[in-house]
């Protein structure tokens, strides 16, 4: 309000002066909406006028149809300042209590070097990156996970690695299924798959949980009573070191499976694997494992970096990415996701797996700690890992306690009576320690962090409770050596790279990360425009409690009482998302959007299947879905019946009430996209519900697009039973590079029995499907980002911000007509939170939607998604967090890209030789020897005014992906290659 201006005078004194009064408000702080949501009022007003709009609400009136809106605004607590939230969220924290865990169990304590934890694990110009699949601004990235996968396959001594998988549980279970889809043909009706009883059990479950849908017969058993030459079985899985720390050689074993033509899996341990023989050396056919004790925090459960390593024969059905080396356009070598089309999801219902994601920050962060520590460090790590066991069992054998005489790396078994081990508890958690207890035994596993000091003290513990004196341990530290039968001991080198020996002081290192960094564009730079995939704000305070030990250093295994903070969390988070989505319950478990897909179908099999109709196994799903949705169908045992669209790209209302009638016995569910996966809010979503519960089958509801539905609507609403949400997308979990995400699924009330359970910790439904994931809550740590999301924003700022993101996307919408066609409206004319650019005309004069994509790297933008769902299309999603001046940024690049179309049109240039075809241009092309393209330099990387402002630089040209498939190397380049590009250039 303008200030009021009071005039004062004083006759007898004849002066006069004026007195300013303003009114003060207290209260009167800046609201974190304010913050989140791009656009100002003034901004609104105007972009409003733009697309013929009298208000917001007339807006979204034109857009969500009025007979699915909600009646109510969302019953969420009020929202908090960033201030009271992180002061309130640090009293919630300080309810979990950090103890040192020996818990092991495939997770550990470890030192997040604070160069790596400061420059990524902190830093949004890492983890707001998307997906590489723009490869010439994602080189930064891709050489890290092409580190990582070197890492893996040299520890491992495999062949070839992926870029990571979700965690160490599905990794297995990914290793089973690929297993029997590539067993040999003496084998084709081979459905056993035997298991040592001596794996983890949170890795039992998740294989029992997808095994049972696509018939696999689980065998869980001792080695020694392992029946290699059984017919019916295809392959079998070890775990190295096993549950209870033991070691042993199994060669023998893997020889005589592969006289009998049976694979071979282990899940192992990276750390242990710079001491001992890697399984590939043994002859495995797939390594898997975790790779979060290398640098990366407990968390609770994740994320980490789940592994997987094989042999090259299996290149074609690994799943998940592989990251490649190819040549750009100039003949430099330059890396990228190889074998794109490989990518399981693509296979859709032929898939094996509907993984389409992976771990990237967390796999870059332990790249990274291998990088830093080197070979040498990381055996330096682990001799005195392995020395800190050894020493507490030659310890415990003198006070006169029974420990396994089994060899063992990081691990030993304490076999003691009932009555002892509960003493042993009791001071064990006196002294804020947590061991693990199994009916005969304690476990003891040691890391990084764990010192001389905690061995003198858990000798101590185990002393008083034997009622004798704890011993001097001098003499026993003097004599320490590591004493392993010689088939154990690994005497093959690794990481013999210059980039893992050249980067150990903390200012090497710290110059090779920001080299890496800077040649990545992430939402530092500039709005990343992906339809589907929303590249929202990921704001610092709701990522600040991510690196707080009170939920980093926390084991998922820990004592309930001593995760009371994470339990109110998980509490509050699960009420708050089942009201947003209008449902019963909530599961936080599954840790990826696809694993939320695979979780909400296995929940309706598991309901089918109580009420005696387990033979329900049809899934209907829209011919425009993604790519996993059929592939999670298939895995969760379903027969795929596809549903047409019509010519508006809305499901096709008659041809699914005819594939609904005709499949009306065997009907499991329908899976579909809301708002459409065309950017459309469908007006006969409800007809379409009732059609499917009239024949007995569920609604699954894909929450890729739930951006465009918070506080408007719901899935509830619309008459859905199940969704699963993309935390990483909708509540703000950044998208990491490519990972990590949250795909929690929400329920109906007769849904809710089936939420998927934890062989360990109580959690899930009353008739609780397997688990999804190996962590009981997922990837827990990163949960604090959506949670403070939702908290600061409140029920309000969160309706409003649905309201922005269909603004945003409309406005772009208008501003792009006239200059390209929008493929799909709704019948009033407006676009979702999405749209669709239909590119597929430009064909004629020789331009790909391809090349629109690389030449908007010019001008300092990602590109929109390609191809999907329409092929030769760009997809746009701007989310509520840009402002309008950023939104006529990347439309005056496209407008001024549309321009350069037409200039190939008239034939002012070649259709081979153009700045489209010629995208991105690199600081390298354009100043270095002669400039002989028909353009000027300026044209190719100064497009616009604002490009000199700011100028982001590709760092390699256009890449060759075809080369890149024919010549598949995913492992480090010899540095000899680089020496030799050098002397050519």
């Amino acid at each position: 309000m303008p200030p009021e201006i009071e005039r004062i005078s004083n006759p007898n004194i004849h002066y006069s002066f004026q007195t300013i009064r303003m009114k003060i408000n207290l209260s009167n702080a800046v609201k974190f909406e304010s913050r989140h949501n791009g656009p100002t009022e003034a901004e609104i007003a105007e972009m409003l006028e733009k697309i013929g709009a009298t208000s917001l609400e007339e807006l979204i009136e034109q857009t969500v149809p009025e007979s699915i809106r909600l009646t109510r605004p969302l019953d969420l607590p009020k929202a908090k300042l960033e201030s009271e939230f992180l002061a309130d969220f640090k009293k919630l924290a300080s309810k979990n209590k950090v103890f040192k865990s020996f818990i092991g169990m495939g997770y550990y304590d470890t030192f997040v070097p604070g160069v790596i934890l400061r420059n990524v694990l902190e830093n949004p110009g890492w983890y707001t990156a998307y997906t590489p699949y723009q490869a010439e601004i994602a080189q930064g990235r891709l050489e890290a996970l092409i580190n990582f996968q070197t890492v893996v396959m040299e520890l491992t001594g495999m062949e070839l690695a992926n870029a990571s998988l979700l965690d160490e549980g599905t990794a297995a279970a990914e290793a089973m299924t690929m297993l029997h889809s590539v067993k040999p043909r003496d084998k084709k009706t081979a459905n056993k798959f035997f298991v040592d009883e001596k794996i983890f059990p949170q890795t039992k479950a998740v294989l029992e949980t997808r095994a049972e849908p696509v018939g696999i017969e689980l065998v869980f058993g001792s080695i020694n009573d392992l029946d290699l030459t059984d017919p019916e079985l295809y392959g079998v899985m070890f775990q190295y070191p096993d549950a209870d720390g033991a070691v042993r050689d199994y060669s023998a074993i893997i020889a005589a499976a592969k006289e009998n033509k049976v694979l071979t899996a282990f899940a192992t341990d990276l750390l242990a694997l710079t001491l001992l023989t890697p399984p590939g050396e043994m002859g495995a056919d797939v390594v898997v494992g975790s790779a979060q004790r290398f640098g990366v925090p407990m968390g609770y459960g994740g994320p980490h970096a789940g592994f997987f390593a094989t042999k090259e024969d299996f290149k074609r059905q690994i799943p998940g990415r592989i990251i490649g080396v190819s040549l750009d356009r100039a003949g430099n070598k330059a890396y990228r996701m190889a074998l794109q089309t490989r990518e399981q999801h693509i296979k859709r219902e032929k898939a094996t797996s509907n993984i389409c994601t992976a771990q990237v920050l967390l796999a870059v962060m332990s790249s990274f700690y291998a990088v830093y520590h080197g070979p040498k460090g990381l055996k330096n790590i682990a001799l005195r890992t392995h020395g800190l066991a050894k020493l507490t069992a030659q310890a415990l054998k003198k006070v006169g306690l029974d420990v396994a005489d089994h060899s063992f790396f990081d691990t030993i078994q304490v076999r003691m009576s009932d009555v002892s081990r509960e003493r042993v508890k009791g001071l064990a958690l006196a002294a804020e320690m947590n061991f693990r207890y199994e009916s005969d035994s304690i476990f003891i596993s040691f890391d990084e962090t764990k010192t001389l000091e905690d061995v003198k003290t858990i000798v101590s513990i185990f002393a008083t409770e034997e009622g004798k004196q704890s011993i001097d341990l001098n003499d026993l530290v003097e004599n320490l050596n590591l004493e392993l039968p010689e088939a154990l001991v690994r005497k093959s080198e690794y990481l013999t790279h210059p980039v893992f020996n050249d980067y150990h002081s903390e200012h090497e290192m710290l110059r090779y990360i920001k080299r890496l960094e800077n040649k990545d564009l992430s939402l530092v730079h500039s709005m990343i425009s992906l339809g589907s995939c929303t590249m929202k704000l990921n704001a610092t305070a709701e990522m600040i409690p991510v690196t707080w030990p009170e939920f980093g250093q926390i084991h998922p295994f820990a004592p309930m009482d001593q995760t009371l903070g994470y339990q109110e969390l998980f509490s509050n988070l699960r009420t708050w998302l089942t009201e947003i989505t209008g449902f019963a319950d909530t599961s936080l478990q599954p840790n990826s959007g696809a694993q939320g897909e695979y979780a909400g179908l296995m929940v309706i099999r598991a309901y089918h299947i109580s009420r005696d109709e387990g033979h329900r196994d049809v899934a209907l799903i829209p011919t425009s879905a993604h790519g996993t949705n059929p592939a999670s169908a298939v895995m969760a045992g379903m027969k795929v019946v596809l549903v047409k669209c019509d010519e508006r790209g809305n499901i096709d209302v008659a041809d699914l009430k005819e594939k609904a009638a005709a499949n009306a016995d065997n009907l499991a569910a329908l899976m579909v996209t809301y708002p459409s996966t065309h950017g459309v809010f469908e007006e006969a979503i409800q007809e379409i519900c009732e059609t499917i519960h009239q024949y007995g089958g569920q609604v699954y509801m894909d929450g890729a697009n739930m951006n465009a539905q918070v506080g408007l609507t719901s899935p509830g609403r619309i008459g859905a039973d199940v969704c699963h949400l993309n935390l990483h997308k909708t509540f703000c979990i950044p998208h990491g590079g490519g990972g990590p995400g949250m795909g929690p699924i929400c329920v109906a009330s007769h849904l809710a029995p089936f939420l998927p359970g934890n062989p360990i910790v109580k959690t899930g439904g009353t008739q609780a499907v397997s688990s999804i994931s190996a962590a009981p809550y997922g990837s827990a740590s990163i949960l604090p980002i959506s949670y403070a999301y939702i908290e600061m924003m409140g029920g309000e700022g969160l309706t409003n911000a649905t309201k922005m993101a269909i603004l945003n996307a409309n406005y772009i919408k208008e501003r792009l007509e006239g200059h390209y066609p929008i493929l799909y409206t709704g019948t009033k004319g407006r676009a979702a939170h999405e749209m669709i650019v239909d590119c597929r005309g430009f064909k004629e004069f020789g331009v790909e939607v391809e090349d629109i994509a690389k030449r908007l790297m010019d001008y300092g933008f990602h590109a929109p998604t390609v191809s999907f769902p329409v092929a030769g299309t760009i997809m746009i999603e701007p989310t509520e967090s840009e402002t309008k001046a950023e939104l006529d940024r990347f439309c005056d690049a496209l407008i001024a890209i549309r321009a350069e179309i037409r200039e190939i049109e008239e034939g002012h240039y070649d259709k081979e030789n153009n700045v489209l075809k010629n995208a991105p241009h690199t600081a390298q092309l354009v100043l270095t020897g002669e400039w002989d393209l028909p353009y000027s330099r300026e044209k190719a990387v100064y497009p616009l005014p604002y490009v000199k402002e700011h100028k982001f630089w590709p760092s390699v040209r256009r890449i060759d992906s075809a080369y890149g498939d024919r010549n598949l190397v995913c492992s480090c380049i010899p540095v000899e290659e680089y020496a030799q590009e050098s002397e050519t250039v």
